[in-house]
């Protein structure tokens, strides 16, 4: 059973797309590069979100929660997707977004490739990233009102996975146990064949010491979901015009930071402002999505809708006389202006 679907965050990806025609200087880079990074996050969760709710979304045997964030004792858990059970297991699933895949080194190093670079680049451990999500949800599960069997409360037993886009290469070592990495339409394979990997006496055993009703699992997640506290999006720390004599505020981070290959600015050149036409990054002109990739084909460059799989023709506008155009470079493409002398990030393929 569905029990939250992902927050709708168009309102701050607008406001990014607003601070990128607006901003100047590091505000702008700033606000492209959080913008492609959110499109980039959002489009892998979308997908595993699609394949998670497909096949537990309408069971009556699980409770699905997707996009929690939870606040507790000064610590956040960013929490991509959430899957209970009758038998309180639950699966906390981290989604990563790696267009050319994922290397993890004997040492469970991981490793992304920078296609702008040509070279593999560290990253963070999604798995420990994964395991600190699960430690606040345990402190968490305190406030939770869990079902008891002879007095003793039902404790979850959590299970960590990480999924990644089911077009992805994973480069696994031979050492080093990455079984936790998979794709992401391999969950339901891998959810199936833990449960039968728990046969034998012991097994069935300590299965029906834990079963509980459908409705009780239910309200468990529904407990969970109640917990969820939205992150606050914020302007750039330049962005932000504070009054003379009032101290500037911290700001807090953003809320979901996908993977994503580094982008250099060094073609980056302070001029004046030019007023486009549209928002920096395309759109689709049937269903106005922003998630996609641009594509080359017999007229130039287009972008190619991943929702509706509409094409939608690329073309900058600019001052009188003045001829912007699209620019390659690896995965990344820059919108340039030889008249204007200016070159900004417009978008990039993942």
């Amino acid at each position: 059973m569905l029990i939250k679907k992902a927050d709708d965050h168009s309102e701050e990806l607008a406001e990014l797309e607003r601070l990128t025609m607006t901003g100047r200087g590091d505000a702008a880079i700033h606000a492209k590069k959080e913008l492609a990074i959110r499109r980039a996050g959002m489009k892998g969760e979308t997908e595993s979100a699609y394949l998670i709710d497909f096949h537990f979304g309408s069971s009556t045997n699980w409770t699905v929660i997707h996009d929690l964030r939870i606040e507790y004792d000064g610590r956040v858990a960013q929490i991509d997707h959430l899957l209970i059970n009758r038998w309180m297991e639950c699966y906390v699933l981290e989604t990563k977004h790696f267009r050319d895949g994922v290397k993890i080194t004997e040492d469970g190093e991981f490793m992304r490739w920078n296609g702008f670079k040509h070279t593999f680049e560290g990253m963070p451990s999604p798995l420990e990233q994964n395991d600190r999500h699960i430690a606040v949800l345990r402190d968490a599960m305190k406030a939770i009102d869990l079902p008891t069997r002879l007095g003793i409360r039902i404790q979850l037993a959590f299970q960590s996975l990480v999924l990644v886009s089911p077009t992805a290469r994973i480069d696994r070592p031979k050492k080093f146990d990455a079984s936790r990495v998979i794709k992401a339409d391999q969950l339901r394979e891998r959810i199936s064949r833990d449960i039968d990997n728990e046969n034998g006496f012991v097994g069935i055993a300590k299965t029906v010491a834990k079963i509980v009703s459908a409705d009780t699992v239910r309200d468990v997640a529904r407990q969970l979901a109640k917990l969820h506290r939205p992150s606050q999006p914020i302007r750039p720390p330049s962005m932000a015009a504070n009054s003379v004599g009032t101290p500037s505020a911290k700001p807090a981070p953003f809320a979901k930071v996908a993977e994503l290959p580094a982008t250099t600015h060094h073609n980056v050149v302070s001029a004046a402002p030019v007023t486009l036409s549209s928002s920096i990054g395309p759109r689709c002109k049937d269903c106005q999505g922003i998630n996609g990739s641009i594509q080359y084909g017999k007229y130039g460059y287009y972008f190619q809708c991943a929702k509706c799989s509409v094409n939608t023709a690329i073309k900058f506008t600019c001052q009188a006389g003045h001829k912007p155009r699209l620019r390659k470079a690896g995965n990344q493409f820059y919108r340039e202006c030889a008249e204007c002398n200016t070159s900004e990030i417009y978008f990039i393929n993942l």
